[in-house]
């Protein structure tokens, strides 16, 4: 896989940010209880040796997402507009409440919470470990999975799709901090959610979406505010 190089920001990437990582390498490691951050430094090493470049500490995380045959194109974030609610008491609530049916077409009924835990292998194995378990449940990979006090890691079919679920996750990101700063949050039931999900004329948009591109849902959200991962 292709994945940006640390230090380099996003803001003004372009091809020489990347760095090509052999993702059975890094997939070794995860399946090696043995292996521990020195591993992880020699490996990268390595890499840097090679490409005169060291992969985003996140690489693992990429690799475990793209070992699901569904997923093509990954992309981690950390906007600002998300990460307020992650680093609050109500962080667990950006994955469990749905508020509004776009937050449904495009992120899916189901988005994914990972717990606080240090970036390195330990974080990739436990978010490894959270990802089968999901497919396992619901039979598909989620299309966002929020990290807590850290970011999010967009799942998709393509950089279109990547780009569209971030700027969805930022859109839902706004909606649940104002919604709690004026009284609280009045989610859609477990049934809407379900129809929603399964209604004909959205899975339509859902394919049109796919075809026009990052912005064709016409919500003027806001480029996102991009940083380094």
């Amino acid at each position: 896989m292709l994945v940006k190089a640390s230090g380099s920001s996003m803001a003004g990437a372009d091809e020489r940010d990347f760095v090509e990582v052999q993702t059975a390498a890094l997939v070794a490691l995860m399946d090696d209880p043995a292996a521990g951050d020195s591993a992880v430094a020699d490996l990268y090493a390595e890499v840097e040796r090679e490409t005169g470049r060291r992969p985003s500490v996140e690489a693992f995380l990429h690799a475990a997402c793209l070992e699901i045959d569904e997923v093509d194109s990954v992309g981690h974030t950390h906007p600002v507009d998300i990460n307020t609610i992650l680093c609050s008491r109500h962080a667990s609530l950006i994955a469990t409440t749905t508020l509004f049916p776009d937050q449904v077409v495009v992120l899916g009924p189901r988005p994914l919470f990972v717990p606080y835990i240090d970036p390195g292998i330990a974080l990739a194995r436990t978010f490894r470990q959270c990802l089968a378990k999901h497919v396992e449940w619901h039979g598909s990979a989620p299309r966002v999975a929020y990290l807590a006090n850290h970011g999010i890691f967009a799942l998709g079919s393509s950089p279109s799709d990547v780009d569209r679920i971030t700027q969805m996750a930022v859109k839902v990101g706004r909606v649940l901090t104002g919604s709690l700063a004026v009284g609280g949050v009045q989610p859609l039931s477990a049934e809407d959610v379900s129809r929603i999900d399964s209604r004909s004329d959205e899975a339509f948009r859902r394919r049109a979406l796919d075809r026009d591109g990052p912005r064709a849902d016409a919500d003027h959200t806001p480029p996102i505010p991009r940083g380094t991962a």
